[in-house]
């Protein structure tokens, strides 16, 4: 028993003797660890703010700023602010830092960290190095990389206009998808703010885009950046917008318009690759096709882990223009290929012929999600050939 209360009092003398040691070290080395962490903090900061002497954390729950925006420092002699900003091309996650002077100049923009693929946004932050809110909206995106080289641009307008709040100016932070919900609000306010943007399946000339409100009350037109309503009954809302006889138009084409559906075993030749097919009554083709994407590398052959294709719906005209398309359905990878379900991605086909749909902004590190939408897209081209009588 002796013996066990011994060991046990020599256990509890090394429990003790190491406890010190440890608060000890962690005493001495707690502060230089901290130290080195903010020397490198503050090197990060000094990438996109060259000029500064020290920063300091700034309280973001005192200001209404960008959802971009995850952190804010401000420069401690007044030289302006550095922002760090998260936000999406065509995968997640893409974290960017900023430095803004106090008077809206860009001093430096780098990229931290990207899931994207194409390299390009590393050194694209190098375009907005003394530019004002002006030149840095003036930025071009980069081909190729559109949507990336958009994100990087839009968050670096995020943390100009942040720093412009944090001087006390005022700017307009709402998100696209804010700014259409008000303006198509504005244009209609009878459809309470409930709109469905319109499947064209008909020629619209010099209308950019249509929205139907969802209970009935109308429809919004945008041409340029004009948003114009119109009631169900033809009849302008938005005072002062011209050719209200071209709306009028529009409304009963919009609500007159018949789909005839098409049996398409009358057509074996389609039979593997269009799910459905209609007609309108404007003689114009609206079509669902099959793509293959990520996985099944062209073929007919589904998908071994989601058992389906990417499906397309293209309206097309007789002689092969496309009016409007749009991504059914998907089961691509999350964060790469999906993005081709966003209209930033399919609206790229609007407009093109059979001479020229290859020619879109590819999905970044998504090559077999690209080229399985544009088989879809082919796919389309060939059955409105034969459906109208041509040869696919």
């Amino acid at each position: 028993m002796k013996t066990h209360l011994k060991h046990l009092a020599v256990f509890v003398c090394i429990c003790v003797v190491m406890t010190a040691l440890l608060a000890v070290t962690n005493a001495v080395t707690a502060p230089l660890i901290e130290k080195n962490q903010n020397a490198a903090a503050n090197q990060a900061l000094l990438a996109v703010m060259p000029d500064g002497s020290g920063f300091e954390t700034v309280d973001m729950a005192a200001y209404e700023l960008p959802a971009t925006v995850t952190e804010v420092y401000k420069e401690t002699a007044g030289l302006g602010y550095v922002v760090k900003l998260t936000t999406a091309g065509y995968a997640s996650d893409m974290v960017i830092m900023c430095g803004v002077k106090a008077d809206g100049v860009v001093t430096g923009a780098v990229c931290l960290s990207s899931n994207e693929t194409l390299g390009k946004e590393k050194t694209y932050g190098e375009n907005f190095t003394d530019k004002d809110a002006a030149a840095v909206d003036a930025v071009d995106v980069i081909a190729g990389a559109t949507k990336t080289t958009q994100a990087y641009k839009n968050a670096v307008k995020d943390a100009v206009n942040t720093a412009i709040i944090l001087g006390g100016g005022s700017v307009d932070i709402r998100t696209e998808e804010e700014i259409l919900a008000d303006n198509l609000d504005a244009a209609l306010p009878a459809g309470e703010k409930a709109f469905d943007k319109v499947f064209r399946v008909d020629v619209f000339d010099g209308i950019d885009a249509i929205y139907a409100a969802q209970n009935g009350a109308g429809y919004v037109f945008v041409v340029g950046e004009q948003f114009v309503g119109v009631n169900a009954d033809g009849t302008l809302v938005t005072a002062g917008a011209d050719n209200a006889a071209m709306y009028a138009d529009a409304v009963t084409r919009l609500q007159s318009s018949t789909l005839e559906e098409i049996d398409l075993t009358a057509y074996p030749a389609l039979e593997k690759t269009v799910v459905k097919a209609h007609k309108t009554s404007a003689g114009h083709y609206v079509v669902e096709t099959k793509g293959a994407g990520y996985g099944i590398k062209g073929g007919n052959e589904y998908h071994p882990a989601s058992n389906e294709y990417i499906l397309v719906r293209v309206a097309m005209t007789a002689d092969g223009k496309i009016l409007d398309c749009l991504t059914v359905s998907e089961a691509e990878t999350d964060g790469l290929g999906d993005a081709c379900a966003d209209e930033s991605f399919y609206g790229q086909f609007v407009g093109k012929t059979e001479q020229d749909y290859t020619d879109i902004d590819a999905i970044s590190g998504a090559t077999m999600t690209t080229d399985g939408y544009k088989q879809a897209i082919e796919r389309a081209f060939e059955a409105v050939k034969l459906l109208s009588g041509g040869d696919a």
